[in-house]
């Protein structure tokens, strides 16, 4: 068939249906949430603090304007709830005390007294909250000549740090340079509270020492829109979560604006940015407020909430810690940028510390800093009440010795409280989007890198004009090389080639059905490449004999030799047809064969000339053809081929069947594609060992109802996992995973295709292939259930 005759194919699109809007974004981040709960505190998946995640809140609350008590009860209102959902750390809007919208009674005496009482309000009560507290309120200088807006860090009792705000916008709609002094050389400067000093930290990042990861730095409003924020600094300095109380009102456009430089900032610092902003309540003089709140992490959206509320709303989100660090450390320039700016990082200093889970007695805590002894301490009684931080290194310690000395039994200390199910969309295919719109767009990006790479490879080595180097492949009427073959097809598209000159072998071996091998000269013909029956069980059988294995004698023996046998003639064939009429082996291997190595090594579908599935994994092929059936770019004899494949149970067909029983399943010898994908994501693109991944995989499969499912997922196919399954195939997997990477260190070429990450030994992932998986696996039996 010539060129010109054959269909036109159109340009592929990857436009999906019309975005949604933000509330539809927030209820389907909603709907995909997570359902799984154990109440047992002592189960290794009650509580997401054990693996590795903060659940965190930014609320906005109708503001009482000038009247900070009422204020003070309303966020405590707020709290309490919070405090049951066992969120760990609450965010409130900017002067989210007083309001933002004072003007001109903000540097009023009743107001800034009543001011410091909230606070103080706030402070007692939160000795019986879980969350750390950051709320906003105008606070006086020690000098009482000038008014800072702060962000006062509260937690147990203490205050950690009080956070003044760096950047005073004085332009457009703001004034604030009339009412506040600027924050940003603050460092030695103390507000009145309570009728005591306080110290400003405008440089402070406060740890959390039993929650791993977590370094906590506050900027307000404006300071997140300059062009170099305290944020940014901050995060180079070590914090991984950034809070932002915000008065922002609202234009056409601004929520946007908010959200770019959120998002911007939290991929680029690789941290957790949550952001709540003031809205109910704020004066409508002149500006309208509509409370938006959202938190992001590395980039990825987390939650948000609709804007122009009435009563109060939360964000609530659990951010995953380990990511943040482990993202830090895999991407060595963050460091290298660090030491770039080290000077101007002297400032930072984590000023205050503490524990979420306990102890907080703070009896003690004059004694324990060493620097305030009772000789440089005028009235010890003033200053005990205001703890600015630092946590009592020593009140475990205490806290066991009194146990064992008095025999008193007391409650375990640390212990995480069961905290329901993950609060943040999980999704089942971490390499398969939910939303369609982002799906086709994926799909229509790995199928363009795809056909690149392979356009690339043909035209280096005189491909690019008919009659060149020809793609050679065998096709088995399976998903990877029905994939393969219209990867070679659109490649031979852009060339100008004749899609004649992409030559398909089926080879039917011992247990090749009609049904596949039917499918694939189908395809081949719809398609218009050349297609040939090459049939190997002649040379198999006379190899079998000359190797005297059984089966060359009659005998049934279907070993593993038996089945590499078939598939390493394959490729023998393959390469020896493509040197002699001038071609390459074209791989149509995936990328979770290759996580569990399976596929024959060396002259076997292991090795190709060059791959272009092998950045592309099982669970995202089926979507990838389905995307081509959808875009129509091979006409309607390919489509209904192309179905048939679909529909087709993943199988090898290396050993025969016997009428009555089933035939062999990949997945039934292997385990689950869906589950082996979501362990190499997790393994592979963040780092995570196999307890968190046990857990998260839990989250992600065990109820059927919960979540979203990628378009186009069949409801036959859909189904959950028990704990006891899921240790079983992640055991296997692990196995797998380490036992076979001296296959993927001697991998062909082939295009990275996901952010997911490769696993070429040239790329994403270095190992040596001779690592021993005991850790892993002693991890695995002794952290993850299995009932």
């Amino acid at each position: 068939m010539s060129t010109a005759s054959q269909p036109a194919s159109p340009k592929p699109t990857g436009q999906g249906p019309a975005q949604p809007s933000e509330v539809e974004r927030a209820h389907a981040l909603e709907r995909a949430l997570p359902t799984i709960t154990h109440e047992d505190p002592s189960d290794p998946h009650a509580s997401i603090y054990d693996h590795g995640f903060l659940r965190a809140a930014a609320v906005t609350l109708p503001v009482a304007l000038a009247d900070p008590a009422t204020n003070a009860e309303r966020h405590l209102e707020v709290l309490r709830d919070l405090h049951e959902q066992q969120v760990g750390l609450a965010v409130f809007p900017e002067l989210s005390l007083t309001g933002y919208s004072l003007d001109d009674l903000v540097m009023q005496e009743p107001l800034l007294d009543a001011a410091e009482q909230a606070v103080l309000t706030v402070l007692e009560a939160s000795e019986d909250l879980m969350p750390i507290i950051v709320l906003g309120a105008p606070l006086r200088a020690k000098d009482r000549s000038r008014i800072f807006n702060c962000a006062v860090v509260i937690h147990r009792g203490q205050i950690l740090g009080i956070s003044p705000k760096q950047n005073l916008p004085t332009y457009r709609e703001f004034y604030e340079r009339r009412w506040f002094a600027p924050g940003d050389d603050a460092c030695d400067e103390s507000v009145v509270l309570g009728g005591q000093f306080a110290d400003l930290t405008p440089h402070g990042i406060i740890t959390v020492d039993d929650v791993p990861g977590l370094k906590l730095y506050v900027e307000i409003c404006e300071d997140m829109w300059v062009p170099i924020p305290p944020s940014a600094e901050a995060a180079l300095a070590g914090a991984t979560v950034i809070v932002n109380l915000s008065g922002s009102p609202i234009t056409i456009g601004r929520a946007e604006d908010r959200k770019l430089l959120a998002r911007s900032s939290s991929a680029r610092t690789q941290s957790a940015y949550v952001y709540a902003a003031a809205g109910e309540g704020e004066s409508t003089t002149d500006l309208a407020w509509d409370g938006q709140t959202f938190v992001y992490e590395c980039g990825d959206l987390l939650g948000e909430t609709e804007r122009f509320p009435q009563g109060p709303r939360a964000t609530i989100a659990d951010i995953d810690l380990d990511r943040l660090v482990a993202e830090r450390r895999r991407q060595n320039t963050f460091d290298d940028n660090r030491r770039t700016h080290e000077t101007s990082l002297e400032k930072f200093q984590t000023w205050g510390e503490t524990s979420l889970f306990g102890p907080w007695d703070a009896t003690d805590f004059w004694d324990e800093q060493g620097e305030h002894d009772e000789d440089e301490v005028e009235d010890e009684e003033m200053l005990a009440p205001i703890l600015l931080g630092r946590r009592r290194g020593a009140a475990q310690a205490r806290h066991d010795a009194h146990a064992a000395e008095t025999g008193e039994e007391l409650p375990a200390l640390r212990t995480p409280p069961p905290t329901g199910p993950l609060r943040r969309k999980l999704d089942r295919f971490p390499f398969v989007p939910d939303d369609p719109a982002r799906l086709a767009q994926d799909c229509y990006e790995a199928f363009s890198i795809q056909v690149a790479g392979l356009v690339r490879r043909l035209s280096a080595i005189g491909g690019d004009k008919p009659g060149g180097a020809r793609p050679v492949l065998g096709v088995s009427g399976g998903l990877d090389s029905t994939h393969a073959l219209l990867v070679c097809a659109r490649a031979m598209d852009l060339l100008g080639r004749d899609r004649s000159e992409i030559l398909t072998y089926t080879m039917p071996g011992f247990a090749t059905t009609e049904h596949t091998r039917s499918n694939a000269e189908l395809l081949s013909t719809a398609i218009g490449a050349s297609f040939e029956t090459l049939d190997i069980r002649p040379a198999a059988t006379q190899m079998l004999k000359d190797m005297h294995h059984p089966f060359g004698d009659g005998e049934e023996v279907y070993d593993v030799t038996f089945e590499n046998v078939q598939a390493g003639l394959r490729y023998d064939y393959l390469f020896r047809l493509a040197n002699h009429l001038g071609g390459i082996v074209v791989g149509t291997g995936d990328l979770s064969e290759l996580a569990l190595g399976w596929c024959t090594y060396g002259v076997g579908d292991h090795m190709s000339h060059y791959g272009v599935n092998a950045g592309v994994p099982k669970t995202l092929i089926q979507h990838l053809i389905r995307w081509v059936i959808a875009e129509g770019l091979f006409g309607d004899d390919a489509t209904g081929v192309l179905q048939a494949v679909l529909d087709t149970e993943i199988t090898p067909e290396l050993i025969p069947t016997r009428e009555g029983e089933k035939a062999q399943s990949t997945e039934d010898s292997i385990g689950p594609y869906a589950l082996h994908d979501f362990f190499l994501y997790h393994l592979l693109r963040r780092g995570d060992g196999p307890a968190k991944t046990a857990y998260l995989a839990h989250q992600a499969w065990g109820d059927v109802e919960a979540g979203e499912w990628p378009a186009g997922y069949l409801e036959a196919d859909k189904r959950s996992f028990t704990r006891g399954e899921i240790k079983h195939w992640l055991t296997v997997f692990t196995k797998r995973f380490f036992s076979n990477q001296f296959k993927r260190s001697a991998l062909p070429n082939a295009p990275k295709v996901l952010a997911g990450g490769s696993l070429s030994p040239r790329g994403d992932w270095r190992m040596p292939s001779d690592a021993a998986s005991r850790a892993w696996l002693a991890e695995i039996d002794a952290e993850v259930p299995g009932d």
